[in-house]
């Protein structure tokens, strides 16, 4: 079993860039989920990826403890869980060219219309996960929320460096067009209808 202090990562300064070397030392391709939640998808992908350096950013605390608790229980060495405004993370802390993967999976829609600056799923966020990307790289989100799925269509394809791609894709934790999370498999069975797209950056 691993310690919780070894899963638990703090965020950077906002003028320092995040460094996967160090946090887990050791090398790999990285990928990051935003809003890990209790960490379902992480602990899947990690244990079937070994070689994959995993971040999970959760902003409700509850859930943090509960995924750091989580993959330290599981023993998981190459995850890291951290508590962060992941907006600020993206834009401001993330190296160029440092993600495999970006998993963004039921994001909150926030759909009051005067509250639609909170989303996400902004120019700048959008930009700064493009360059975050490595050519090639996979942006995959997942929505049971309809508008705001239409709006994270528009706002990505406005950038000039993502392109659509299919979103099946098992090799990032996509199987059967369902990431399995915690989210998505509470839905489902609710009845709810799931909405995901993903974005390649061009080579």
């Amino acid at each position: 079993m691993s310690s919780i202090n070894d899963i638990v990562c703090p965020p950077p300064p906002i003028d320092e860039l995040f460094s996967p070397e160090k946090v887990f030392h050791e090398s790999g391709p990285f990928e990051l989920e935003i809003g890990c939640g209790k960490g379902g998808f992480l602990l899947r992908r990690a244990r079937e990826n070994p070689e994959l350096r995993l971040l999970g950013i959760e902003w409700a605390n509850k859930y943090y403890m509960f995924a750091a608790d989580r993959m330290a229980r599981w023993g998981m060495t190459n995850v890291r869980i951290m508590r962060a405004d992941a907006r600020q993370f993206v834009i401001h802390n993330l190296p160029p060219e440092c993600l495999s993967v970006l998993h963004v999976y039921h994001p909150d829609p926030w759909p009051k219309t005067r509250h639609h600056k909170r989303r996400l799923f902004q120019t700048p966020f959008i930009d700064a996960a493009a360059r975050a990307l490595v050519h090639g790289g996979r942006l995959a989100i997942q929505t049971d929320h309809a508008e705001y799925f239409d709006w994270i269509k528009n706002k990505v394809s406005g950038s000039e460096e993502l392109i659509p791609t299919e979103y099946n894709e098992p090799d990032a934790g996509i199987i059967e067009s369902s990431a399995q999370t915690n989210f998505e498999i509470k839905y489902r069975r609710e009845g709810k209808r799931i909405f995901s797209v993903a974005f390649t950056r061009k080579c």
